[in-house]
């Protein structure tokens, strides 16, 4: 029995990533084929954030597995508030299989991991979003058939978690990451540093730059996220006036590969970090992504149970 958490991208290998990768395309293939939660076994999904796709996609994902998802509201639970994080981290285990978790500050979902003798997945803190990469990688490969060497081009906010993740994550996946950000907003460089670390194994590269242009140039994929991430809206204005030139809207995407095509996480703020014409252009894969939410996190689910309970 190894007890695994997924806390960040990186808490995967390489190989570890494309296996994962691998069982979600074919979860999505056959959706009631895997049932490791059989029994039900419940899986505790907590949210301290707002959240429509993380709660649709766990808890769709979580049933399709045989298993109980099981919601906790993290305003009414006040975990590390009312309830020290390892006290919280103890009871949820005695009830789950595993334990999910939106958060905040990262230093949180690493305290219950520390303490929980189930597997915890980070669902997102402020650093990282690696349930969301893993379904932005299912949905490149969907639509390129491959991940090592692809082109990848991310503007605007390179300093929130979304932006980590695609680092971390892509190199792991063997790509050529580029981030286009200006100035104030760029990487953590022990981020960049640890991306560019794992990139030299995987043969990608990275890549930081003020330039949206040069971000995008020739990319097999161009991708945003919104440019005033949550607990940041005081920042607003001064935010959008930083963003302003790294847009993607149809003059942008022009600069990338004739076959490109446009990720978002999601919510997208129109007007603002993309234009309607291009989030409901034909490059555009964002629902698609929405969706794969619920197989890639089946997968990471799936892979840490067998690990859990040695199988």
């Amino acid at each position: 029995m190894t007890l695994r958490h997924f806390l960040a991208d990186d808490d995967l290998t390489s190989a570890e990533q494309a296996e994962v990768l691998a069982l979600g395309a074919e979860m999505k293939a056959e959706p009631f084929k895997h049932r490791p939660f059989e029994g039900p076994r419940s899986v505790a999904i907590l949210s301290d954030k707002p959240t429509l796709r993380t709660q649709l996609s766990f808890h769709a994902g979580v049933a399709e597995m045989g298993g109980n998802p099981m919601l906790v509201d993290g305003r009414l639970a006040g975990i590390g508030v009312r309830e020290s994080i390892a006290d919280s981290a103890k009871v949820l285990s005695g009830h789950a299989a595993a334990i999910v978790w939106r958060t905040g500050a990262h230093e949180r979902i690493e305290k219950m991991a520390e303490h929980a003798t189930v597997p915890v997945v980070n669902a997102l803190t402020d650093s990282f979003h690696p349930c969301q990469l893993l379904a932005d990688l299912l949905t490149i490969t969907e639509r390129k058939d491959r991940l090592a060497g692809i082109r990848f081009g991310y503007v605007g906010d390179g300093a929130n978690n979304v932006a980590n993740s695609y680092l971390l994550g892509g190199a792991l996946a063997g790509m050529h990451l580029r981030i286009g950000a200006p100035e104030g907003y760029q990487p953590d460089p022990a981020i960049v540093a640890r991306a560019t670390e794992i990139a030299a194994t995987t043969g990608g590269s990275v890549l930081v730059t003020d330039s949206p242009t040069e971000c995008v140039d020739g990319a097999d994929v161009v991708a945003t996220d919104t440019w005033v991430s949550m607990g940041l809206e005081a920042e607003n204005e001064a935010r959008v006036a930083a963003f302003s030139a790294y847009q993607v809207n149809a003059a942008l995407v022009a600069k990338a590969d004739r076959d490109a095509i446009v990720v978002h996480c999601l919510p997208a703020y129109r007007g603002k970090e993309i234009t309607t014409d291009v989030i409901e252009g034909p490059q555009a894969v964002v629902w698609d992504e929405a969706e794969n939410r619920r197989h890639a996190q089946k997968a990471i689910l799936t892979f840490l149970d067998r690990a859990a309970r040695g199988s």
